[in-house]
């Protein structure tokens, strides 16, 4: 099942139980995959397109929360954080500190990287590798901590 009808679905089970909160999160996730699939996608976008929009929607609902408890708005820093809540279930696990040290590493003797001058080899690797998985700005960091 696409993540689309998997989304469908989920609307349908929050309008019978009258979640509004969970329905105001799948909504927006369709909402993404409707606008993205009308760019020109003729047969539907792909498992990576769709990850990459969760990961995009995660990140802004996010930075959004913190803007707003910075503002004191609590009010919507919540409702920020519950669809945050929404958008992770339909992401992949995401994999603790020390989970990406480990595949960084591996990663890292792979590329035969040796020290910060070989960053971007290893970035482009672990990009791609760990997509959906772990958030750029920490994998980026735990990069440079390991190759300094």
């Amino acid at each position: 099942m696409s993540l689309k009808e998997n989304i469908e679905n989920e609307i349908k089970d929050a309008m019978r139980s009258k979640n509004r909160d969970r329905l105001r999160a799948l909504r927006a996730i369709k909402s993404l995959i409707l606008l993205e699939e009308t760019k020109g996608a003729e047969k539907g976008i792909s498992e990576e397109e769709e990850l990459k929009l969760l990961t995009k929607a995660a990140k802004q609902r996010k930075e959004s929360a913190e803007v707003f408890q910075k503002q004191n708005r609590n009010d919507l820093a919540e409702l920020e954080l519950a669809e945050l809540k929404v958008i992770e279930e339909f992401l992949p696990k995401q994999l603790d500190e020390q989970e990406l040290e480990n595949e960084l590493r591996v990663i890292i003797q792979e590329t035969g990287a040796s020290g910060p001058q070989d960053m971007g080899k290893v970035m482009g690797v672990a990009t791609k590798k760990l997509a959906g998985r772990a958030d750029g700005k920490a994998i980026s960091g735990k990069v440079k901590e390991l190759l300094a």
